[in-house]
């Protein structure tokens, strides 16, 4: 893999639309002091990828010994299982050294995240649906990565897969041996190193980075994810007014924090702090967030893949609601075309549901069961993905978008 200069890039990631200023030198200012490693250094993480995993994948990709793996992994689900047979011995080895947690992760704050989880599983699936599902879509680098990679050509097969990952992480023995989330996690981080050597290779890919050597899904990268994710949803959940205590604050930033260090990012890009999650995230995602043509397909497929299942509500109302949770901005960036009278319910009727459901209010409110079946069935389209026949196992790719 080619070393590139920090100098090469902060150009690279100004180039690409990282930085939140034109300068360059301004790409990344963010301390570490502020991290859970508290170490107050500064370093970029657009140029820091995974040296652990990267040219182990490499060359079981060159040596075509992928696909003997992914059927080896069949077998691999729960945290307790045992490594699968007929896996490369330099695979194990890896494998071995990485499928646990890390040492700072505390079983008390994991078990309390996993009871959050639960109490908020109704407005989880929802944001981790319409929200961070969509706004994955107006983040240009991961849409286009996600685009030109393999599972871009099968959105269903890719949206299934981003389920799993999502329903692993949030089940109430995520991290425990009945569970499954360390395991997914792994198979996540060697499904980004694949993705790190193979889309390089893509032509078309290439004629949209603005530098054909430029390397995807870097810490940088994942950390924006993160923020689309973890820091929003837990945005979204305080304005809405519902109510979390200290203890389960904490918690859900530690099931996160020990979610970053599984994928591969390392404990001095890891914000200690809520505080610290939005001071970084209203740095790394906020400035980087616009419409491409890759994003504009995407967010429709999905979109559409939503449609497919019988929600109580009209297409419009779906799309007023990512509105909603989202900006006008973003559903404007996207081409979501208007419904105001589902927008002017939503308005009205959303913030009275969640005040009654959270009993902040005793008053039933006029449109509860049509937000009741929304919110139930968005959950059902979630767990279902995640627990039925259509469940789709996260794999290796062995090559792009054809």
């Amino acid at each position: 893999m080619q070393n590139l200069s920090r100098r090469r890039v902060l150009t690279l990631g100004a180039a690409l639309g990282v930085a939140a200023a034109a300068d360059p030198s301004a790409a990344w200012a963010w301390s570490s002091k502020d991290s859970i490693a508290a170490t107050d250094t500064i370093t970029n993480p657009w140029s820091v990828w995974d040296d652990a995993t990267d040219p182990l994948v490499a060359s079981l990709l060159d040596n075509g010994q992928i696909p003997a793996v992914n059927t080896a992994f069949d077998a691999w689900v729960k945290n307790g299982d045992a490594l699968p047979a007929g896996l490369p011995a330099d695979l194990v080895t890896y494998l071995q050294q990485v499928n646990t947690l890390p040492s700072w992760a505390d079983p008390v704050k994991l078990e309390r995240a996993a009871q959050f989880n639960k109490r908020m599983s109704m407005y989880l699936f929802l944001l981790y649906g319409l929200g961070s599902g969509i706004m994955s879509t107006v983040i240009p680098r991961e849409a286009r990565n996600v685009y030109y990679s393999a599972g871009g050509a099968d959105m269903q097969s890719r949206a299934a897969k981003t389920f799993t990952y999502g329903y692993d992480l949030s089940a109430v023995d995520a991290f425990k041996p009945t569970g499954h989330f360390v395991v997914t996690s792994n198979k996540t981080r060697l499904t980004h190193a694949a993705v790190r050597h193979l889309l390089p290779q893509s032509p078309a890919w290439r004629a949209v980075t603005n530098d054909q050597d430029f390397i995807p899904i870097s810490n940088g990268d994942i950390l924006v994810t993160f923020h689309s994710l973890g820091t929003y949803v837990y945005g979204k959940l305080t304005s809405w007014g519902i109510k979390i205590s200290a203890a389960e604050s904490d918690a859900f930033l530690h099931m996160w924090q020990v979610a970053l260090h599984l994928l591969g990012v390392r404990d001095d890009f890891i914000p200690a702090s809520w505080a610290a999650a939005k001071q970084q995230s209203a740095y790394v995602l906020t400035p980087i967030m616009a419409s491409t043509p890759e994003g504009i397909n995407l967010a429709d497929v999905l979109l559409g893949l939503v449609s497919q299942v019988d929600l109580g509500v009209t297409q419009g109302f779906q799309r007023e609601f990512a509105r909603y949770v989202l900006s006008d901005k973003i559903g404007d960036w996207l081409k979501l075309p208007r419904d105001y009278a589902s927008r002017a319910l939503i308005e009205v009727g959303w913030p009275a549901y969640v005040a009654f459901r959270e009993g902040l209010s005793p008053i039933i409110p006029t449109g509860f069961s049509l937000f009741d079946q929304f919110v139930r069935g968005l959950a059902m389209l979630f767990l279902n993905n995640g627990t039925s026949a259509s469940y789709t196992p996260i794999t290796i790719p062995t090559g792009n978008r054809p």
